[in-house]
Order: C-alpha cells, then structure tokens, then sequence
C-alpha cells in the first residue's frame, strides 16, 4: 500500500450491505438485457472476489430467467505480467468445467484499476477456447487504467487517488457486504 507504518490508515465504508445487494442485482438485469435473455451465456469470476460475486449474478439471473448458467473461476497468478516479481505466488487453481467455445462470456472482478488483471484472464480464456465474445462485469471501477481495457457493466465508480486501495468485502469470505476505500 505505500503507508508507512506508523502513519493512521483510514478505512471509510463507502457501500453498505443494501446497496451492494441493489449493484448486484442491477448488473444482473443489465447483463440479461444487453444479451437479450440467459440462452448461452456462461459466467466466470476471477478469484477470489470476482469468483462470488460471479456465482450471486449467476444465481440472480437464473432467478430472473430460470435458465441456469455455467460458472466457472479463473486464477491468473501465472498469467500476470509480475509473476517474477513476486516472492511466494499462491495457486488457487482454475476451475472453468466447460467449454468455453462459442459461449458468450462474462468476465467478472471485484475491482478493475490498472487493467493488468483482465489482460492476464483474457489471456487465459483464450488458451481455453474461443467464444463468441467476453464480456466484462466489474463492481467498482476505479479509473487509472494503464491498458485500453472498459469493462460492459459497472457496478459502481469510484474516483481515488492512484495511492488509495479500494477493499470488497463479501460475506462469503469476509462476513459482511461492503466496499470500503483506505
């Protein structure tokens, strides 16, 4: 993060539980009407955070048109350009049980900043297959791109300074909803 130790980190809830549940289910219904209905899409979330909230959207889409998704989740770790760079990278593993050729995909994170991330997933996707097209569903958007990567469906801008960290926080992992800035 770049603070020094002794220096006070602020942490500042910026989405309470409700309006993260409201963002969900509006990506949900967005997602659903650009593609005109659920037939052939599949989602797939980069882990960690973009893996749940992937499998809410999944579930609320299939609440909505009672056409079950496939879902899958994604680990970049060595698809990352700074993969030498780190000390001890973690391997989560993907998880992706069908084929994604032909499908039309929904990529999904937690937080789009510099775009590095969604490079290395695309990457990835595409040495699994080719499908129809990719999509990309984020939660917050950030700003501060170094890449030429918008996503399709934002759940939320945020503006921060390029030194601030923006934190999801899902009850799955963490016990509570939230998005907080630091």
């Amino acid at each position: 993060m770049g603070k020094k130790q002794n220096e006070r980190i602020m942490k500042t809830k910026i989405i309470d539980s409700k309006t993260f549940t409201r963002i969900l289910n509006r990506l949900a219904h967005e997602i659903i009407e650009k593609n005109r209905g659920a037939e052939n899409l599949a989602i797939v979330g980069i882990r960690t955070r973009g893996e749940y909230l992937s499998k809410r959207i999944a579930k609320t889409i299939f609440e909505i048109e009672q056409i079950p998704l496939l879902t899958g989740a994604l680990d970049i770790t060595l698809y990352r350009d700074d993969l030498s760079q780190l000390d001890k990278p973690i391997l989560q593993g993907t998880e992706i049980p069908f084929d994604v050729t032909n499908k039309k995909l929904i990529l999904v994170d937690d937080v789009l900043f510099t775009g590095r991330t969604i490079r290395s997933a695309l990457n990835e996707i595409v040495d699994l297959g080719r499908p129809q097209n990719i999509q990309l569903a984020v939660f917050v958007d950030r700003g501060h791109r170094e890449l030429p990567i918008e996503p399709n469906f934002i759940g939320t801008k945020i503006p921060t300074q390029k030194s601030d960290d923006i934190q999801v926080m899902m009850k799955e992992i963490d016990s509570e909803d939230g998005v907080y800035i630091i």
